[in-house]
């Protein structure tokens, strides 16, 4: 009996053992959202390079194929199809991944969007669900990039502008993919929205809903809104 006992007491402990370290065997990353140095809030005033007075209601994108690339040169996938980012959603600004923490990263890779597959494949669920309001239709497929919001430069009704940044089929094929330098273990991305606003005059530029040239050149200029801390 005391034998048992012992025996199940050591297997209890085992499992528990392995379930701990189960559970540290993973890789967050976090994007945080920036205006320069400053920490991206909704509804907040800021001021671009181009002198606009501006403030934003509404940031989403989609982040595809994440990958990270260790220095021995072993690469772990995310297993989503997609993550969506969503500014008014803290919770959705992380990415975990299953691998080894203690492992220092060298590369962080992922596209900006869907593509073209899952685009013409229609609706689906999670965060690809059209409830989530980043589904245009088959033709257009998914809205990369949401961004909507407000300044005195938009000669518009209620001074609001709306970039919604899509489109998966050439020429106007709206993914971009991001690759990060990195030389640590649990890195951040910064997520800079000054950097956008800078290559744009909202007096001209305040309205983008559906795929086009304009939503190309919107696409490029988000690609440099990423960097790591």
């Amino acid at each position: 009996m005391i034998r048992k006992l012992i025996f199940c007491c050591m297997l209890g402990l085992l499992l528990v053992t392995q379930m701990a370290g189960q559970q540290n065997d993973t890789i967050a990353i976090t994007f945080n959202f920036k205006f320069r140095e400053e920490k991206l809030a909704l509804r907040k005033n800021y001021i671009s390079q181009t002198k606009d007075t501006l403030q934003i209601s509404v940031l989403k994108y989609y982040v595809s194929d994440f990958q990270i690339v260790f220095e021995d040169a072993t690469v772990i996938k995310s297993k989503n199809v997609a993550h969506l980012m969503d500014l008014e959603n803290p919770k959705s600004l992380k990415i975990t991944l299953n691998g080894d923490p203690k492992k220092i990263i060298s590369k962080i890779t992922f596209q900006v969007g869907i593509d073209s597959l899952a685009s013409v494949s229609g609706a689906m669920s999670g965060d690809l669900d059209p409830t989530k309001g980043m589904y245009w239709a088959w033709q257009s497929g998914f809205i990369n990039m949401k961004l909507e919001g407000k300044s005195s430069s938009c000669l518009t009704r209620k001074n609001e502008f709306q970039f919604h940044v899509g489109g998966c089929l050439n020429p106007y094929y709206a993914l971009r993919k991001v690759v990060l330098e990195v030389k640590k273990s649990n890195p951040e991305i910064t997520v800079d929205l000054a950097e956008l606003f800078s290559k744009i005059k909202l007096l001209e530029t305040n309205s983008i809903l559906i795929p086009g040239k304009k939503a190309m050149k919107m696409a490029d200029y988000s690609q440099q809104m990423f960097k790591t801390e």
